[in-house]
Formats: C-alpha cells, structure tokens, sequence
C-alpha cells in the first residue's frame, strides 16, 4: 500500500482575503465559485484540513515561550517509534495505512468518545471516509501525547481538522 502525502494550499476566495469583509473584494458568487473548484470527494481524502489565519504583528512580536522545533521533532520520532512497534509484523507502518478492519482493532473508543463521534458524525455531516480519516489523525494525536488510547480530547482535536471543509464548502 502506497501513500503519498501532500499539501494543499489554497486561498479561500481569489483575492485571498475571504472571510475579512473589510479587505475582500469578491462577490458571494464569486467564492462560491472558486471554492466549487474542490469536489466532496477529493476533501474527503485529505487527512488534515487547517486553516492558516494571518498573523497579526503582536502575535510575531509578544515574548511568549513556544514548544521548540527540537521538542515537536522529538515527539514526532518518539510517536513514530510507537506506529512501527505497534505494526510489527504487518503492511502498516502508520496510522494512515490503516484499513478499516484494523481501525476496530486498533481505533477502537471508549463510551464517551464514541458518544463525540457520533454526535460529529450527524451534526457535520460525515461521510465514511472522513469517519475513518478522523480516527486515524486521532490515533495519531495520541501517540503524539504519549497515549494508548484515544481520549476524547484526541478525538475533538482531530474533529476540529475536519470542521474547515464543512466551514468555507457547508458539506
């Protein structure tokens, strides 16, 4: 099983500034549009959806300490070794690889977890392939946090990669 993995930057509307009324100069037509551009189905493929808002100056300028690269790279190696040992033995060596039989095994949610998903399944409007992505970024969060399970923080935080989509393309 191959995975490619990319990113896909874009504007939210073709002068850039959508959703700042005060800056964008563009018609409801003309976002809707642009953002008709991307399918449902090629959304639904995409593991992470984050928004990059625009950095205010303060924000570049306040002294306010930050986990390191140094620290984020460590936890990333650290939650890679966690995949590699938790696939021995099979064609998986991420969370990304994982089929939906094995997300049973090992994606499976407590009683309030499953209880967030649900509620996000029908409120968003979820297929079954952004369900699956959903678990799997969730997966990977809590090996980021050094977790064996997924814990409904996990869980909200990957819900939250999934809310853009249905922010700017109301799927």
């Amino acid at each position: 099983m191959n995975c490619i993995n990319f990113v896909v930057p874009m504007n939210p509307c073709p002068c850039g500034n959508y959703p700042d009324f005060n800056k964008c100069t563009c018609t409801p037509a003309q976002i809707r549009q642009y953002l008709g551009k991307i399918s449902q189905p090629f959304l639904d493929r995409l593991d992470i959806c984050a928004e990059a808002p625009r950095i205010r100056y303060e924000a570049l300028t306040k002294d306010v300490r930050q986990e390191s690269s140094a620290a984020i790279r460590a936890r990333v190696c650290k939650a890679r070794v966690i995949q590699q040992e938790r696939y021995v033995g099979r064609r998986i060596r991420t969370n990304s690889m994982l089929g939906v039989n094995e997300l049973k095994e090992f994606c499976s949610l407590g009683r309030s977890e499953e209880r967030l998903m649900r509620q996000a399944f029908s409120s968003l409007g979820l297929t079954a392939r952004t369900y699956h992505k959903i678990l799997k970024v969730a997966r990977t969060i809590a090996d980021l946090d050094g977790s064996g399970r997924i814990m409904e923080s996990h869980l909200r935080e990957a819900i939250g990669y999934r809310t853009m989509d249905k922010k700017y393309w109301g799927r």
